[in-house]
This record gives C-alpha cells, structure tokens and sequence, in this order.
C-alpha cells in the first residue's frame, strides 16, 4: 500500500508540472508492475490526451511560421494551450487571432473563457458581447454573456442576457439558473425560486439549483423547506460546501451559532477558498486577537484571485474583523475597499432623483389628502418599525416580539411594491377606493400570523418613505420610528454588505444626502401623524435604559407589560437582519462609535453640525 502511494504521489507530481512524456513512461511501467492500478491508468489517459495537444501545439506553431497573418491557426494554438492548462500563453494566442481576423466567431467565445477562467469577467463580457455581433441569435452565448455579467456583478445586465437566451431556447437550463441567481442578487425571490424549479423539471440531479432553491426560501421566511432543500443538493453532491453555507446561515437564523460556526468550517473543509464561508464566519461572533488563522486564510483567498462579487462581503468581513481587534485605520481601509468595489458594479446613487421624489411625495401626501382618502379599517393589529437601516429596528423588533401577545412577521415589500406603480393621485381616485382595497390586502397578508397575535410587526426600515400611504390606509396601526446618531447610523451602513437596493450606501456623500432627505421626510410625517400613531424611540435611550424604552414601546401598542421583553436576547425565532447575532446579546451600547473614525468620516460630520443647528432652533 506504501508503494502505491508513493507511486500516486509521483504521478501527481508529474501531472502537475506538465511532465507529460515522463508521466505516459511511469504511467506504463507502473500498470506493467500493477495492470489494475486505476491512478496509473488515469494518468496514462490524461499523458496521451496531453500528449495529443503538445503534438497539436507544435503543428500550430509551425503553421503560423509558415504565415502569421493567418488567425485560425492562432486560434487553434490557443485552444491547445487552453486544454494544457497555459491560459496565459492561451489568451495571447487568442486575442492575436481576433485581431487579425475579427470574424472569428469561435475564436471570440474561446477567448471569453479563457479570460472568465482567469477571473477577467469584464473583458471576457467583451468578448462575448463581439461574439454576439457575429453571432446574435446563439442562446449559448447570451447564457454565456449572462453569466459573465453575473460574477462582475452586474446582476440586473445578467438577467437581460438570460432572458434573451430564453427567448430563443426556453430549454436552456445554464440559462434559468443563471437568471435565477441574478433575481437572488435582486431580492426577486419568488422570480428566483421559479427559476430554480424550471431547472430542477428539467435536471432533478442539479445540485446547485436545488441549493439556491434553498436559499430564496430561507429569505422567504420557510426555513424547514430551506433546510430540506440543502439535504437533497448534499445527497446529489456531498461535496457541495454551498450547501453548508446555506445550513450555517440558517443556523444563524435561528441563534444556533456554534452550529453555524461548525457549518462555516465544513464549508471550508471542502473548499478552502470558499470566500463566503469565511465571511460568515466573522458575522457569528467577535472576533479576537487569537483569530489569526482566520485572517491568513481570508488573505490567501484574496491573493489567488476572486469574483468581484465575493471579494466584497470578504472585504466588508475583514473590515469587521480589524473592527472588532480596534485596529479601525486597517477596518476603515477594508469597508472603503469593499464600498468601491461595490460602487462600480451598480448603478450610482441619483441624488437629484431623490430630491425630487421626497419634494413631490411631501407636496402629495399632505393633510388634506389624508381627509379625503382614509380608509375606515378600524384593525390595530398591524404596527410599522421603520427608520434608517442600521437604526435599531431589529432591536426594537426583537424586543416587542418577546412579548407574548406580538408576533413579527419580517421585512414585507408590500408598500414599497405598491409605491413603485401607485401615487397619491391613483390612490385618491374614487374616493380612496383602491386605497381601501390595499388596506384590505395588506390584513390578509398578517394572516401569517398567529391568530393569538394581537400585534403583528413589519420591520421593512424603508417603510418610512410610505407612511403617509400606511398611515391613510390603516389610521389605527402603530408606527414605531427608530433614530439613531446620524454619523452612527451613516457609518453602520457603509460598513455592512448590502444588496444592490441600495445604491447610496457605498459612498459617505451620497450618504449624507440620503440622510438629509430621510430627515426632511420624517419632519413632514410627524407634522401629519397624529402623535398617539408614531412614536420616536431614540436608539442611545433604548441602549441606556432598555426597560423604560421597552414599556414605553408596550404602551404605545396598547398593550399591558410583559417581563419577557428584557429577555429578548433568549427569544427564540428566526432573524435574517445584519443584526440577528447583535439581537441574541444582552444590550451593550455602541453609542458614539463614530469617534474611532472620525478622520474618515468627511462629509458625515455635517450632519450633526445641522442636528446641533435645528436642536437649537427648536429650543429658542
């Protein structure tokens, strides 16, 4: 057995270092020793392929001294030097043939994978994109397009791509699932599951479809399917480390974060350069000085080269890492990094748009609309936590939902769907009528909850752009308004991975912009919602005296007092927020930690200075 191993260890050796000749020599003498010895007959296989190639190498070569204007035999030098393994002999073989002959469909194609093998995702777009001029109606090359688009990260261009390989070939599985992996990036999770059926019909034994099918549930609030879904892609593919991912994160989910943590590192036990599970691994707990093994193999990670669309949360993780240690120059560094990352792969941030939108919806929805239009549903069982993300809500969420009279049923996109396609205009057309209607949609959707709930909580923050709608719709639900240190909450944001819905978190201007504009809307819906409806609850106050905040919050939904809302951090149930490790701790301020980074902060520190300003307008 020792002699085989040595003899598996040669062979290996040999592979690797492109020794083909060599490797077909031990390959035959070993099987003469041993004629059923499988890796020696693996290698002889792999020597002849090889073998076939240098022989193929070496015939294009002479054909291009022969005449170098020629771009097929440049081509076919690169495919040959593809299938050894030398992409970057391969790639300048294949961009010279392009350049002498731009008509080389194929040579384009083999260019883009050689270029996406490499992690060039942009250019190996290009050359798909060239290949499509030539080539316009290959579903092949739009999956293939699409996919590129995918690992830049330009996940909305994706999903075009794949479209338009559907259209021509509705059987295109790369295609869904593709597809289904740019609408996962886009929070389009129902679009997103439907793609990942559409594949598994087609492929049962498509393991990572069934995985990814798994994480739109997991986002979706069904767990249990999510957690079934990741034990059939592990029966497909026991070496599947994404499946662990998805089984740590809804460990996570569900506060069981030493399982998490053990989940993270079968990740990486099967994929050492599986970056998510690195950062995961950060988001379960703080980390220490000891953790040292965690950052080298985080580092090594970046140094081999990724995905743009994995080197951002990595960036984002080691910035929480240096974070955690209070080496805030090196966390800084990390979060600016990532955020530019993030920065060029969306669309930027139209502060002007903005601007806009709140000056009309404040012009829109004022006092006398709300007359005209409200709704007479007379239920108080819905209540609203908004406020910047980053704010304390799902604190506060966590706290109320200790209470045993409350339920919490997540973040729910219902206004922010109906804002994207109704305005105060159609909604105030025949008497509300629609209006009512949506009230009425919106009660059954709390259905989901338990009928003993007397309370049910959405914890969508943005849901502040949509109060006056809310409010007009549902005059007796309760809306719980987290603030929080603008500079606080500014720089929270920037240092959390955030999905492609939020285009100004990744830069400290357009930041303080969307604040400012946050501001001015939340002072036009204090000015229209009666007090007894919205309730501010300053996260610093909610910090320095949990229970006071706590029993205030109570009262405000009508509601007698119950002690287990102290006990949040033991509540058991599922919290996919950035804060679901924070909400399972008992409460420890992070007031004022802006000051660590206060040198970077720039254009953040304004805003207090006009907090300060208008404080002081108020009490004069």
């Amino acid at each position: 057995m020792k002699r085989l191993a040595a003899d598996t260890a040669e062979l290996v050796a040999l592979a690797e270092a492109g020794r083909y000749p060599e490797l077909e020599t031990r390959a035959r003498a070993m099987l003469l020793r041993h004629p059923t010895f499988a890796a020696a007959h693996t290698a002889l296989a792999m020597a002849r392929f090889a073998n076939g190639l240098e022989r193929n190498v070496a015939a294009c070569r002479r054909a291009i001294a022969l005449d170098p204007t020629r771009g097929r035999p440049h081509q076919d030098l690169g495919l040959a030097l593809v299938g050894l393994g030398r992409r970057e002999e391969a790639l300048a073989s294949l961009g010279r043939a392009v350049e002498l002959d731009p008509g080389l469909t194929d040579a384009h194609i083999h260019l883009g994978d050689a270029l996406r093998a490499l992690g060039r995702v942009q250019e190996a777009a290009t050359s798909y994109r060239r290949a499509l001029d030539l080539r316009p109606e290959d579903a092949e090359l739009h999956a293939k397009l699409g996919e590129a688009l995918l690992a830049g990260w330009r996940s909305d261009e994706a999903a075009a791509s794949c479209r338009r390989a559907l259209e021509l070939n509705p059987d295109h599985v790369d295609a869904h699932y593709t597809l289904g992996n740019a609408l996962l990036d886009l929070s389009r999770w129902e679009e997103a599951e439907a793609c990942y059926r559409r594949v598994l019909e087609r492929q049962p034994q498509h393991a990572e479809a069934a995985n990814n099918l798994g994480c739109t549930l997991r986002l979706q609030r069904r767990g249990v399917e999510a957690a079934a879904c990741a034990r059939r892609a592990l029966k497909i593919k026991p070496t599947l480390a994404a499946s662990h991912l998805l089984l740590a994160e809804l460990h996570a989910d569900a506060g069981r974060f030493v399982e998490a943590e053990a989940s993270f590192k079968r990740a990486l036990a099967i994929d050492p350069g599986a970056a998510p599970a690195w950062a995961g691994l950060v988001a379960v707990r703080k980390m220490t000085a000891v953790d040292t093994d965690w950052l080298a193999g985080a580092e090594r990670v970046l140094a081999n080269g990724i995905e743009v669309r994995h080197e951002v949360p990595l960036r984002y993780a080691m910035g929480k890492y240096f974070d955690d240690l209070q080496e805030f120059e090196r966390a800084f560094d990390h979060y600016r990094r990532a955020n530019d990352l993030a920065k060029s792969c969306r669309a930027p941030h139209d502060r002007e748009l903005l601007t806009r939108d709140v000056g009309i919806l404040i012009d829109s929805y004022d006092a006398d609309w709300v007359r005209r239009v409200q709704s007479t549903a007379t239920s108080t069982r819905p209540v609203f936590i908004v406020g910047m993300p980053r704010s304390g809500t799902s604190l506060a969420d966590q706290i109320l939902c200790s209470h045993g009279a409350v339920a919490g049923i997540g973040e729910q996109l219902f206004w922010n769907t109906v804002s994207g396609t109704q305005d105060a205009t159609t909604l105030g057309q025949d008497g509300g009528r629609l209006l009512h209607a949506l009230a009425d949609d919106y009660l059954a959707l709390l259905a989901q909850a338990p009928a003993a709930a007397r309370r049910v909580i959405d914890k969508l923050p943005g849901n502040f752009f949509t109060l006056g709608m809310i409010h007009a719709a549902l005059p007796n639900a309760r809306i719980i308004h987290l603030t929080r240190d603008s500079v606080d909450t500014c720089l929270s944001i920037y240092f959390q991975h955030f999905n492609l819905s939020h285009p100004y978190a990744n830069d400290l201007d357009d930041l303080a912009h969307y604040y400012g504009e946050y501001r001015r809307v939340m002072k036009h819906w204090r000015a229209l919602i009666p007090a007894q409806a919205l309730l501010d609850v300053p996260y610093e106050g909610l910090v320095a005296d949990p229970e006071g905040w706590s029993r205030r919050m109570v009262e405000f939904l009508g509601l007698e007092w119950d002690a287990r809302c102290l006990d949040f951090d033991q509540t058991a149930r599922p919290v996919q927020t950035a804060s679901r490790w924070q909400v399972r701790q008992k409460i420890v301020g992070s007031s004022e930690r802006w000051r660590h980074y206060e040198r970077f902060a720039g254009p953040l520190l304004a805003l207090r200075e006009a907090a300060v300003d208008a404080a002081a307008v108020t009490a004069g």
